[in-house]
């Protein structure tokens, strides 16, 4: 490891401040589901009508679908309303002084992904030392990346920075490729060092993703919680991911990730935080135990491209009960324009879907997996505009469901959908620079929200689509603003 005496200026204290004070005020609310899900089920029980169609069949089955899932979201955001209230009476924070924490970054190595990379290392330097007693900040490369230079630069302006390289003629057992492999590297050499060990923790981030201090101050809570917890200590947890406006370069983009802190406060929050994350984890924020990394590794196969899901799931069967949810953030950046976010999403969906169906893992594990996918890979065919557009061609416009006790049902699934955005740009907006949304914000993703549906809805089907044609994998890395 390179060091050096040099350090990493601080970005202003007054601003850290200010987002610490709006982040111990929040907590989520769930108005607008309540407020939407009411004016759905009046509106949609004003023009029901009752004549059982084919299209009337094919809308209750179509619309009903993803109602589970809108049940278990909002179950997890009045769970985290609970959490956050309790967090509250805590006893402050202590720094970790038994524990060793590893940050973990893998990056590509490009130019055009190196800025964020530098941003995201650069906020591990600010917020983390602090905190953590023993720390180590390793960025995981690849043998000859081209931004080589520029990244071992970088190392040499902070002790606590390792760069870590994957030789190009590395190979695991089972022939796994992209970001797995390189994961496996790093599992594979902290064994060698003797870093496998229960009180050493590995924090997974991803090159464009920062930390803040809430993030560092969360972690720390948690790791000393699980130290004083003893046989009911948890292996594993998961943060929100946000996005504050300042790392974006297109907006709409920015508006349409209003949707993934929301879903970290609802779904993940229940299912990770729950003990058992069955619908998979993020690559970013993601913190385990090294012992308990090591018994998994990243091996998946030549296959695998949503890495972070198959440990999730495998850890799952493994270890039920032991993984948690923590309210610390990580703050990262949208897509740079709407092309790089199809390809995001038809990359998660194409990983996803061959997840599901991955015999190799048990089938009680992908259960919940493999429905949640489904009711993301038939977006198309679900949103209003298609629906409306297939009736016309059919002569039958009828989208009333067969029995009117279905409407509460869709009246679930129209609040959720709406709270998601309100409430995932509400959080994005706060960890922003001026902590608020501008008053033009939340109309406009309100009325973009059918916009973002099929957009959303046509990366996942793409994905499903290269799945079901065998085309060979492939790990599109986009490039992220600084």
């Amino acid at each position: 490891m390179t060091t050096s005496t040099q350090h990493v200026a601080a970005p202003g204290t007054r601003r850290a401040g200010r987002l610490m004070k709006r982040q111990a005020a929040w907590k989520p609310s769930l108005l607008p589901f309540f407020v939407t899900g009411i004016a759905a089920y009046v509106v949609s029980s004003w023009l029901y009508y009752d004549e059982n169609t084919l299209m009337g069949w094919a809308v209750t089955i179509l619309w009903t679908l993803p109602v589970a899932s809108s049940v278990v979201g909002i179950a997890g955001a009045v769970l985290t309303r609970r959490r956050i209230k309790r967090q509250r009476d805590w006893a402050p924070p202590e720094p970790v002084t038994q524990d060793r924490l590893i940050v973990l970054v893998p990056t590509i190595g490009r130019h055009d992904t190196y800025p964020a990379l530098e941003r995201s290392v650069l906020s591990y330097c600010e917020f983390m030392p602090a905190w953590f007693g023993d720390l180590r900040i390793e960025v995981l490369t690849e043998e000859g990346c081209e931004a080589a230079e520029r990244i071992d630069a970088l190392a040499a302006t902070h002790p606590l920075i390792r760069v870590v390289t994957v030789p190009k003629a590395y190979k695991t057992p089972n022939g796994t490729r992209f970001k797995a492999r390189a994961n496996h590297y790093s599992h594979e050499l902290r064994i060698a060092e003797g870093e496998a060990l229960d009180d050493v923790w590995v924090l997974h981030m991803d090159d464009d993703t920062g930390v803040g201090p809430d993030t560092a101050q969360q972690v720390a809570r948690f790791i000393n919680a699980q130290r004083r917890a003893g046989d009911d200590a948890k292996h594993l947890a998961q943060g929100m991911l946000t996005y504050p406006r300042e790392n974006a370069v297109n907006r709409l983009t920015w508006l349409a990730d209003a949707i993934r802190p929301a879903d970290d406060i609802a779904r993940f929050a229940v299912l990770t935080g729950g003990g058992t994350p069955l619908v998979g984890l993020h690559g970013e924020l993601l913190l385990i135990r090294s012992s308990i990394e090591a018994t998994i590794g990243w091996d998946f196969g030549p296959d695998s491209i949503c890495e972070d899901a198959h440990l999730a799931l495998v850890f799952s069967s493994r270890y039920k009960g032991r993984s948690d949810w923590f309210s610390g953030r990580s703050y990262g950046a949208s897509p740079s324009n709407m092309r790089d976010f199809l390809k995001q999403r038809e990359r998660w969906s194409w990983g996803l879907v061959g997840l599901a169906f991955n015999k190799t893992l048990p089938r009680h594990s992908r259960a919940l997996l493999m429905y949640s996918v489904t009711t993301w890979v038939i977006g198309p065919f679900q949103h209003v505009a298609v629906v409306l557009a297939a009736g016309a061609l059919m002569g039958d416009i009828n989208t009333s469901p067969v029995s009117p006790w279905i409407l509460p049902l869709w009246a679930i699934t129209m609040g959720y959908a709406v709270w998601m955005y309100w409430e995932g740009l509400k959080i994005n907006a706060s960890v922003s620079a001026n902590g608020r949304r501008l008053w033009w914000e939340p109309p406009v993703v309100l009325l973009l929200m059918p916009f973002f549906a099929i957009w959303e809805a046509c990366g996942s089907f793409k994905g499903l689509l290269r799945y079901l044609r065998g085309t060979e994998n492939q790990f599109v890395v986009i490039a992220k603003p600084a």
